[in-house]
């Protein structure tokens, strides 16, 4: 009995693990599953050189300057001959565990011939550019060319002052749209620059709301404490609402916006007067039970950002995870000494499956993008929904035509659209 008791336990060995972040439930809502295009990946680094170093800057005296190098993650359509699929090597929450992620990407692929809209993500406080990696792929696999920063002084290995986050995530918005549109061939020959969308998730939604017309509050930029919301000399001051420098900021290539669990109205970073400077099309997104951004005041951004049309998403009973984090690798499940916990909680919910809200974030991102980069009437029927999903009523003939009864929420399945709410408020 001993050798069978032995092969068993072999047997039982964990491989390597996988980590996929192109995962897709049979169950997935219609415009989640990647599209068309074979996706490409690179890895890029640009220097905005003469950024305001904010972490070195003294109470008084010139704020010194540095070269500040922002890595980032590309996708992107890719030659049609691709062979699909790849890896990547990435650090857990702890900042020192190594993992590898698995996806349809193909490393430095060639870039397909064409004009792709660009969109941004922006990871939150601590992050890195492959938390919404998911996300990339499958937005670059229907024709948009996908940029993930690591942003400086907000990564996993590197959370230096949060100051420097408060001042910097807009302007690293703004440099990268720029530093795309000044490639001369490869990505910058394929991006479109002019047609462009950010995905911000918590800290990144902070920065894309700001870049996209909401300028800070008075009480935000010339508080005195709690001392990791002041950011010396009064830098913050360069995104006051209704500051000229707040005003150049906002970028008219910029043409809609995904805000994710956006941190910043829960401390009075805004008000309503700044909220309603924000012009682009809004999407935001929301765990009901949100307890970091905390979803009273991601509800006071969507009332109060008047100046647009906005769309709130909320996944009932969520918390600040909901649908952005790929789903917690392997790895995360395991104690980590440095955080005296295991990572797993930094990506999963303690409601809803991860891959359940990825796919419904691809559906519906995808939608919006849909309509507002590329101008495609044909994906607002996925917006024009009943406002409680679990209201909706699946009402269908014989031949699978819908009843005038039917009201289930466009492209999900029968009996899927659950937990959630989509509501919707015009501009003013």
């Amino acid at each position: 009995m001993k050798p069978l008791v032995l092969l068993a336990t072999v047997l039982a060995l964990p491989a390597a693990a996988e980590n996929r972040i192109d995962l897709m439930r049979p169950d997935a809502p219609a415009l989640a599953p990647a599209g068309d295009y074979v996706v490409g990946v690179r890895t890029m680094t640009f220097a905005d050189e003469g950024r305001v170093d904010v972490v070195n800057t003294g109470a008084e005296g010139a704020p010194p300057t540095y070269n500040r190098e922002i890595t980032a993650e590309i996708w992107y359509p890719a030659a049609d001959d691709t062979e699909p699929g790849g890896s990547y090597t990435a650090l857990l929450r702890d900042g020192e565990t190594e993992v590898t992620l698995t996806g349809m990407a193909a490393r430095d692929a060639v870039p397909l011939e064409g004009s792709y809209p660009l969109v941004l993500l922006s990871h939150g406080y601590p992050g890195n550019r492959f938390l919404l990696s998911h996300l990339g792929e499958n937005l670059a696999s229907k024709g948009y060319v996908v940029v993930s920063a690591d942003h400086p002084d907000s990564t996993y290995d590197d959370m230096g002052d949060f100051g420097s986050t408060l001042v910097n995530r807009p302007l690293d918005h703004a440099f990268l749209i720029d530093a795309i549109a000044g490639l001369e061939d490869g990505i910058g020959a394929i991006a479109d620059t002019d047609h462009t969308g950010i995905v911000g998730y918590s800290m990144g939604g902070y920065g894309a709301l700001i870049f996209g017309g909401a300028g800070l509050s008075e009480e935000a930029v010339t508080r005195e404490e709690p001392e990791r919301y002041v950011p010396p000399q009064g830098l913050l001051a360069r995104h006051a609402a209704g500051s000229d420098s707040h005003a150049e900021l906002v970028d008219p290539r910029v043409r809609a916006i995904v805000a994710i669990g956006p941190w910043g109205r829960n401390r009075d970073f805004w008000d309503a007067e700044g909220l309603a400077g924000l012009k682009k099309p809004l999407l935001l997104v929301a765990g009901g039970q949100d307890d970091v951004s905390e979803y009273p005041a991601i509800r006071e951004i969507f009332e109060e950002t008047t100046g647009t049309d906005r769309y709130l998403l909320t996944f009932t009973g969520a918390n600040h995870n909901a649908a952005a984090p790929i789903p917690a690798p392997e790895e995360a499940w395991e104690m980590s000494e440095s955080l005296g916990r295991a990572p797993f909680d930094h990506y999963a919910d303690a409601v809803w499956d991860s891959v359940r809200m990825n796919n419904i974030l691809q559906h519906f991102t995808t939608a919006f993008f849909a309509i507002h980069l590329e101008g495609r009437s044909d994906a607002a029927e996925y917006l024009d929904l009943v406002e409680d999903a679990e209201a909706g009523v699946w009402s269908m003939d014989e031949a699978g035509e819908p009843l005038d009864d039917h009201t289930q929420w466009a492209g999900f399945p029968e009996r899927t659209a659950k937990g959630l709410r989509l509501e919707y408020r015009q501009a003013e």
